[in-house]
């Protein structure tokens, strides 16, 4: 039940900052969808992979092959369904817990929980490179 909820919980996420970036009825659905797939990819490796970082990296990765695909497919910009998918991998409750302890002076769990946000920033980042990297060469050698 609890696999179930956080992916409902994903899709939702994805949907609603959809809802907020403007995007058309038509996208709405394909944008929740994407979210739900990322993070479903994150948990799923997050079970057979060693650390979370590649786990996120994988799921990012994921997340871009998705919304290029789907972007050819309804003729319209990847951005539109990149942004919505990669959503619930952004490390937000780590950079909060790193934040207030932060305020608390409490300078050891603040780096460690300020280390977790960076590699999830880093996997995201890493994740969507490769992947965009990795269609820019395909495209130079046509």
């Amino acid at each position: 039940m609890n696999l179930f909820l956080q992916l409902v919980t994903a899709f939702c996420g994805s949907l609603g900052f959809a809802l907020l970036f403007g995007l058309r009825r038509r996208y709405l659905l394909p944008a929740g969808l994407g979210g739900l797939l990322s993070w479903g990819v994150y948990l799923l490796l997050g079970r057979l992979l060693p650390s979370p970082f590649l786990a996120c990296l994988a799921a990012s990765a994921a997340a871009v092959v998705y919304a290029e695909l789907l972007a050819r497919f309804m003729r319209t910009p990847a951005t539109l369904f990149v942004i919505p998918a990669v959503i619930p991998l952004v490390p937000g409750s780590s950079l909060y817990y790193a934040m207030s302890c932060v305020v608390q002076r409490d300078l050891a769990s603040a780096r460690e929980y300020g280390t977790q946000t960076l590699e999830f920033a880093l996997a995201i980042a890493a994740g969507m490179s490769f992947v965009l990297a990795g269609r820019e060469l395909q495209t130079r050698r046509k």
